[in-house]
């Protein structure tokens, strides 16, 4: 999942990217509500954690421009005040969820995965092909019974193609999907990413290369994967 972290105070903004990253989610940080509003404008976000006392473009007025674009991506706004008429008022203007500062970060994972969810399409709670199971909630990846540990990385390429139900993703997605801003576009990261997971999932393979266009996991009736 791709997150946007929207927050003035620097070291909170990037304490609350690194820990979400080590929960294998993508991130990008903005330090103010105008850099924050171009950020939301061109990447897909599934949810936006955003402080509600910025300086110049306030999180009241980013999260209107959020709503109003359309886009499903889930808010959650964050404040130094707690009250109920605070809480109430960022709820009134389309907020998904509203957290009181300070906080303590496993509720705040745990609600940004909720709002994670209400973002994207439902999933089943497995997510399978052939013999490879994946739980996106334990995070957990098996083949005919037996675990494969992988990397966060691996794991988040693996849940978006399986996610995609035979359905090709372009590499440019992929990195969009499961890597951040920081990413080289230019790279070999996903190509390589994607060879060491077939690696690691054995034979036979699942993960079919589409010349030109990207990766899928064909569904049983498309055949078997080849490279």
């Amino acid at each position: 999942m791709r997150i946007l972290v929207v927050e003035d105070e620097a070291p909170l903004a990037d304490a609350i990217a690194r820990g979400l990253r080590r929960e294998g989610m993508a991130v990008d940080v903005a330090y103010d509500g105008e850099t924050g509003h171009e950020k939301s404008t061109v990447t897909r976000y599934d949810v936006v954690v955003l402080d509600r006392d910025l300086p110049g473009m306030s999180g009241d007025e980013l999260c209107k421009e959020i709503l109003s674009s359309g886009a499903l991506t889930r808010v959650m706004m964050l404040t130094a005040s707690g009250s109920i008429e605070d809480r109430v008022s960022g709820l009134s203007l389309g907020a998904d969820d509203y957290l009181a500062k300070p906080f303590a970060f496993p509720e705040l994972v745990a609600r940004v995965r909720a709002l994670a969810r209400r973002a994207t399409p439902a999933t089943p709670p497995l997510l399978a092909a052939q013999d490879v199971e994946l739980d996106p909630a334990r995070r957990t990846v098996s083949r005919g019974g037996q675990p494969i540990e992988l990397t966060r990385k691996e794991f988040g390429v693996l849940e978006v193609l399986l996610s995609a139900k035979g359905s090709v993703v372009s590499s440019e997605e992929l990195l969009e999907r499961v890597w951040d801003e920081n990413a080289d576009p230019f790279t070999t990261t996903v190509r390589v990413t994607v060879m060491t997971l077939r690696k690691k999932l054995g034979e036979p393979g699942i993960i079919d290369t589409v010349v030109g266009s990207g990766y899928r996991v064909p569904s049983a009736s498309n055949g078997s994967a080849e490279d």
